[in-house]
């Protein structure tokens, strides 16, 4: 496949050698398809090695691709497999893979030094629904202008946060200051599984 960059005409390496791309005279043949393959040649096939001209017939007849998979090897290892099923199937495994892996979000929660109660309240209620829906949060207290004289109150304030959802989640490190915030973050504790 070509694509154009700056008038230049780049072609995309296949991430396989196959069929007529394969040059080594000779080559080890392995796959679950043999038996197929024995047939065509009219002998016995077991996983060794062949010349890749009698291989490459053999793959033709039988309407599939030679795929070498593993170049590095001596002699190179080539399976005869249908490549476009092959590229499918490893898409889908790679999508499949991406699927499961977990998804990391975090939800932040700002304070003030001077938060009231109500307002700490509410924060906390929410904090514990992100930690129910697995999320993590991420609290802090933002010190604008000459509120930073106030770090006390901002640490006491994020470990009486974290004193709250004792419960839902625990803290990755101590609250932490980052330039003019004072940073917690929580981690939801494993649901029990019945």
């Amino acid at each position: 496949m070509a694509r154009r960059t700056r008038g230049k005409v780049v072609r995309k390496e296949a991430e396989h050698r196959i069929n007529e791309n394969i040059r080594i005279p000779k080559i080890r043949l392995v796959g679950d398809n043999l038996d197929d393959v024995s047939e065509v040649a009219g002998q016995k096939i077991l996983p060794e090695i062949y010349d890749t001209y009698k291989v490459k017939k053999w793959a033709e007849e039988l309407g599939m691709d030679l795929v070498e998979i593993s170049p590095n090897a001596k002699p190179p290892v080539c399976k005869i497999i249908d490549y476009k099923r092959f590229l499918y199937n490893k898409k889908k495994k790679e999508k499949e893979i991406k699927a499961k892996t977990a998804k990391t979000v975090i939800k932040e929660i700002r304070f003030g030094p001077n938060t009231d109660d109500h307002d700490f309240d509410f924060k906390v209620k929410h904090a514990m629904k992100f930690l129910e829906d697995g999320a993590k949060v991420k609290a802090y207290v933002h010190f604008r202008g000459r509120t930073i004289v106030f770090k006390d109150r901002g640490e006491l304030l994020l470990l009486k946060f974290l004193k709250e959802l004792e419960e839902y989640g625990a803290a990755e490190a101590l609250p932490k200051m980052e330039g003019r915030r004072m940073i917690v973050i929580v981690s939801p504790k494993k649901k029990k599984k019945s």
